[in-house]
């Protein structure tokens, strides 16, 4: 191989380090500056269920070390979904150079767009499914049954459960990715509606803890949801490719 023909791959190779590296300065940054508060933050993350405990009861740590490392862990965590704005920039600066100028146009409104929803998803996690579900469950456990969660184990349940719903809301993107992308039409995702209702629900059902609650509250948002991306994707139909006289004056990606 010439010389000539690894410069190009060094190179990327060189900024994909620094887009890295950019990347975890920032995580790591946010977690110094959360990390004296990760017992309060594990506090506001665990309210919702707190508030549904009967009297008397709490929550517990069956592992010694649980009290110190799984509020650091959820800390961690935080910083990561904190840093997601930032760490999909580099993401977005890494890929621009190859992008046509009408292509970048289009990839930073959906690179917002997906944090903000996103957050959405996880506020909505939040405020409207951890009260609903948790006092579901405290309601229906049988007479004599103390519940007394372990912390190590809500932790994992509740990140789930964010992540689920996170990535749920990012629906309207990936139909409008779809869309541009040339892969499916408006016209036919509404052909398939039904067919995306019952997907909605499997996926629900494959993201959320066995319980048809979760699922529910997962699945009918996904859906209104889909209809969202269905409605905004008839802007963008026919944008991946530009008419030849506009792409005419327009320098091809960098390679």
């Amino acid at each position: 191989m010439a010389v000539e023909d690894t410069q190009p791959l060094i190179s990327h190779l060189i900024e994909l380090r620094k887009r890295l590296l950019n990347s975890i300065i920032s995580v790591l940054v946010i977690f110094i500056v959360l990390v004296f508060f990760a017992n309060d933050i594990y506090q506001l993350v665990s309210a919702p269920l707190i508030k549904q405990l009967p009297s008397g009861a709490s929550m517990i740590a069956t592992d010694v070390a649980s009290p110190f490392f799984t509020p650091i862990k959820l800390t961690m965590m935080v910083s990561v979904i904190v840093a997601a704005p930032v760490i999909l920039y580099q993401l977005w600066a890494f890929i621009a150079p190859a992008l046509y100028q009408h292509e970048r146009r289009l990839m930073m409104p959906l690179l917002v767009s997906s944090s903000l929803l996103f957050y959405l998803g996880m506020a909505f996690a939040y405020f409207i499914v951890f009260p609903l579900a948790f006092g579901f469950f405290a309601k229906t456990a049988p007479a004599g049954v103390l519940i007394a969660t372990d912390i190590s184990n809500y932790l994992n349940f509740v990140m789930a459960l964010f992540m689920a719903f996170g990535v749920a809301f990012e629906v309207p993107v990936a139909i409008i990715l779809l869309c541009w992308s040339g892969v499916t039409t408006p016209e036919d995702l509404r052909k398939k509606r039904p067919y995306v209702l019952v997907g909605a629900f499997v996926v629900g059902m494959l993201l959320t803890p066995p319980d048809v609650f979760s699922q529910t509250l997962l699945a009918i948002p996904m859906y209104l949801l889909f209809e969202v991306g269905v409605f905004c994707a008839r802007f963008y139909v026919g944008k991946r490719r530009k008419p030849a006289e506009e792409e005419e004056g327009e320098e091809p990606p960098a390679s």
